[in-house]
């Protein structure tokens, strides 16, 4: 039997490999060089890894912050992911975090390798860890039993570490009386520039404003007015497009990126399943941590990584522990992703790629034999070895370019090849990974088919997904290869695990869907060999799902 010479979703050796039939405008350059937005913007680009920080009073109780308030209302979660509204908006009055230590919170971002801080100065349940003159509902209320300006505290330990620092601020606010009412709107927009102004008035410098409009228009706060207003006092700010208005950078939530080159992008995703402290919530392993980074930064785009403090202010040993891992390994590999740019090939769950000058980073994340085989450049490569140190071959033939190393080698977590080139890595470019694969499906969420059609199950792209329709329990996803080919292995990945609870793989012939295996479970990592079959379609039959079922990835793998 071959080794896996052949391989859908993964660049072993991808069978189909083609350029981006639509360069975005970076692209359209021949590359990402040449595209200038400043220097307000260009340490946040070279940055690439932030710290989120979501804290409040809901700490006490576990469960979600903002959305557990008065969760059954708002359709939130089930009846234990709840706060009545009342018991919400009063635990302010027993939050007292007396082991709260903004230089720990600080020199921890700077030990994880984190080059700005973005702190929720007021979420949606309204509860403002500033000290603002615009409500009483706040930490330093005399309710309190804390009464320390937190956001004060947090801005003094980052600027006296030259820590590039962030606030986090929400338009809505669900506690506030005059909000979306028809006769006092006018006067909670009154509230929300205050606040704002607060904000950029009486801490120091700001790098970052961070805003979370909930998908509503500009105009129902008034983000024209708000920008102006944040820019006239802090001329220097990021500001990310949660206003209505583009401004600055786009904002993927709990997903990395899309490729993009042409618009700043910026994906914030949690360390865990929460983003506020949830005792014994699931925390992502060093590997998957890392490779997200890598996936962002290959994608062009930043990491803001999410912890949620717990309610004695400390944060949860087992996330720090996890961080400072991440910090050691950048240490070592950083160079791979600090003023990079992402490219000239677009990540796939199993390869990405970053670009300084007239080096490439190849970051292999999956090669069992140590083989991994490109599209070519129009470059020569010069040099081509292990970050570290440890031999390489490169062969540049027929369109291909090939690197092959030593597989009992390969770092676990990220294999990462230094090519240095005959000219400049910044004006190739970006190419595709994503195999030829026609996908048809039973439903799709909404029926948006560009945004969650099938095709994204076999696209290798870690940004996207297949979805469908909330309360689905019954769907399907097949591809079409364009010939028939023998495939022996299958990975599925879900991008919610625990959806699907029966499913059968199968493939057609003629008139007639036969079935391969069948199985009770796939959450994020399944894998299965089975007795090669030869065909043209293959499909996942998902006979039983507790809500609808969305797939991340499919790979196929021939004999």
């Amino acid at each position: 039997m071959k080794n896996f010479s052949r391989l859908f979703g993964i660049p072993l050796a991808v069978l189909f490999l083609t350029t981006s039939a639509s360069p975005g405008a970076g692209e359209a350059r021949g590359g990402v060089e040449g595209r200038s937005e400043g220097d307000r913007l260009q340490w946040w680009r070279e940055a690439r890894f932030g710290l989120f920080i979501h804290w409040g009073p809901v700490s006490l109780k576990g469960t979600e912050i903002g959305w557990s308030r008065g969760g059954e209302r708002r359709g939130y979660g089930s009846k234990g992911d709840q706060v009545t509204v009342e018991v919400y908006d009063n635990l302010y009055k027993e939050f007292n975090p007396t082991n709260f230590n903004a230089r720990e919170w600080v020199a921890l971002a700077q030990a994880a390798g984190m080059k700005y801080l973005v702190f929720t100065s007021r979420h949606h349940d309204g509860f403002s860890m500033f000290d603002t003159k615009a409500s009483d509902y706040k930490i330093t209320s005399p309710l309190s039993p804390f009464r320390r300006d937190v956001v004060k505290e947090l801005a003094e330990a980052c600027h006296e570490a030259g820590l590039r620092f962030g606030l986090y601020y929400s338009q809505p606010d669900w506690h506030h009386p005059d909000a979306f009412t028809p006769d006092r709107h006018e006067r909670y927009l009154a509230y929300l520039k205050q606040q704002v102004t607060e904000l950029c008035s009486n801490y120091g410098r700001l790098d970052i404003f961070w805003f979370d409009g909930l998908g509503k228009a500009a105009k129902d706060y008034d983000g024209e007015s708000l920008v102006k207003i944040i820019r006239s006092l802090q001329p220097n700010i990021i500001i990310n497009n949660r206003t209505g208005l583009p401004e600055d950078h786009d904002t993927p939530e709990q997903r990395v990126g899309k490729y993009q080159d042409h618009r700043a992008w910026e994906s914030c995703i949690t360390i865990c399943r929460q983003w506020a402290w949830k005792p014994n919530d699931d925390m992502k392993s060093l590997r998957e941590c890392l490779q997200t980074l890598v996936l962002c930064a290959g994608g062009d785009g930043n990491l803001l990584f999410n912890v949620g403090p717990m309610p004695d202010g400390r944060i949860e040993p087992r996330q720090v522990e996890r961080l400072k891992e991440m910090g050691a390994w950048l240490a070592k590999n950083g160079e791979s992703i600090y003023g990079t740019r992402g490219g000239p090939w677009k990540p796939t769950k199993a390869v990405a790629s970053t670009r300084k000058g007239n080096t490439v980073f190849v970051h292999v994340f999956r090669a069992p034999d140590g083989r991994v085989e490109l599209p070519d450049i129009p470059r020569r490569v010069k040099a081509a070895a292990r970050l570290g140190g440890g031999a390489v071959q490169c062969r540049q033939q027929a369109g291909k370019l090939a690197l092959s190393f030593d597989p009992g080698t390969a770092d676990a977590l990220d294999t990462i090849v230094r090519l240095e080139l005959d000219g400049s890595a910044m004006d190739l470019p970006a190419q595709s990974l994503a195999p030829d694969i026609k996908a048809t499906a039973s439903n799709v969420f909404q029926g948006r088919t560009e945004d969650y059609g099938p095709q994204h199950a076999f696209d290798n792209d870690p940004g996207t997904r297949w979805a469908t329709d909330a309360g689905t329990k019954q769907a399907w996803v097949a591809a079409d290869l364009g010939k028939p080919l023998t495939v022996e292995r299958i990975r599925i990945e879900e991008a919610y695990a625990g959806r699907v609870r029966r499913f059968e793989f199968q493939y057609r012939d003629g008139e007639t869907w036969k079935t391969i295996f069948t199985g009770t479970q796939l959450g994020q990592w399944f894998q299965k060999r089975f007795a090669p079959v030869t065909a043209r379609e293959f499909r996942l039959n998902i006979l039983e799902a507790s809500e609808g079922p969305t797939i991340a990835d499919i790979e196929l793998f021939e004999k």
